[in-house]
């Protein structure tokens, strides 16, 4: 398992490096020049060699390769660089933004785990009966739903309509925890409805590979109770294809806060990289990205460990 370990590590720094060059170049190719963002309408009043020294302060000025190189070396001691829009270190926002982040993709996580995997065991065990119909059409429709949509549609009908919770925005829980909540029971919402159908539907899918297995068929000989059938031997027997769903939902909630943040106007990593993206802010825009793409790397990692955990049987070897 340690050897599996340190090659996964290794294999997720390559990931990373890829990762690190392909958003490189699709966002210095994108069309437009990031000094009319820091300078605004007084562009046009500078001549072509005061701009020159502007990129060459920003190096702006040298080849795609060598911004590229330059940006490694100052990512490996530990320096993301300076945003091009805010003129502070990137590190400084990522770590103001990176707790509201968190803190929405987490309990969006939770929610859509926890409900995923009891509309799913319900459904299992009701096969073909109304409640399995129910959660089904749910769940079928939950994935064709695009996140920004239904916050969309949750802002017009219970902010706007109905008057019952904020239209968008942030407030930390420590400042006011009641407006918190209020301002988080929509992007939550919003995220963890395709995670949710699509743990759902996972789920569902599991419990009835499990249900026909000669152990299961066994256990019930024997008198268990449902209770005792399900929660000790379905569900953990049946849940290394869910953990491979909650590991995908990861990258799902990580993306989606991208769209989610801007449609309440959130200030998380999301939203400061589609404002990057906008605003041609480089360093922005990678050192979010990055961030991203460890947090994806670890939690893949993550869930190899737990098949071993969940399934006795998995052992990792490389021959």
């Amino acid at each position: 398992m340690t050897t599996y370990i340190i090659r996964r590590l290794l294999l997720g720094i390559v990931v990373l490096i890829v990762a690190s060059i392909f958003v490189f170049l699709m966002v210095h190719v994108l069309p437009g020049d990031p000094l009319w963002v820091v300078l605004g309408e007084n562009y046009i009043n500078y001549s072509q060699e005061e701009l020159d020294e502007l990129r060459h302060v920003y190096g702006l000025d040298k080849p795609l390769i060598g911004q590229y190189f330059d940006w490694l070396g100052s990512l490996l001691k530990g320096d993301l660089g300076e945003s091009i829009v805010y003129q502070v270190p990137v590190i400084d926002l990522l770590k103001r933004r990176l707790p509201v982040t968190l803190n929405l993709a987490v309990l969006a996580l939770l929610i859509s785990t926890i409900c995923g995997l009891g509309l799913g065991v319900i459904a299992a065990i009701r096969r073909g009966k109304w409640s399995d119909t129910v959660v089904s059409v749910g769940a079928n429709l939950g994935i064709t739903l695009p996140n920004f949509w239904v916050g969309i549609v949750f802002i017009y009908i219970f902010a706007y309509k109905l008057g019952w919770l904020p239209t968008y925005g942030y407030t930390s829980p420590f400042d006011d925890f009641v407006t918190h909540l209020k301002m988080l029971i929509g992007p939550v919402l919003c995220l963890s409805v395709f995670g949710m159908a699509a743990q759902t539907r996972q789920t569902r899918s599991s419990m009835l590979e499990v249900a026909h297995q000669d152990y299961i068929r066994t256990a019930w000989s024997k008198g268990l109770t449902e209770r005792v059938i399900v929660i000790r031997h379905m569900v953990k027997n049946g849940l290394i294809p869910v953990v491979t769903t909650m590991g995908m939902q990861v990258s799902f909630m990580f993306g989606g806060a991208v769209l989610v943040e801007t449609v309440f106007n959130i200030p998380g990593i999301g939203r400061m990289m589609a404002d990057g993206i906008g605003m041609r802010d480089y360093p922005v825009v990678q050192g979010g990205v990055l961030l991203m793409a460890v947090v994806i790397v670890l939690t893949n990692l993550v869930v190899d460990m737990a098949y071993a955990w969940l399934d006795p049987r998995i052992r990792y070897s490389y021959r």
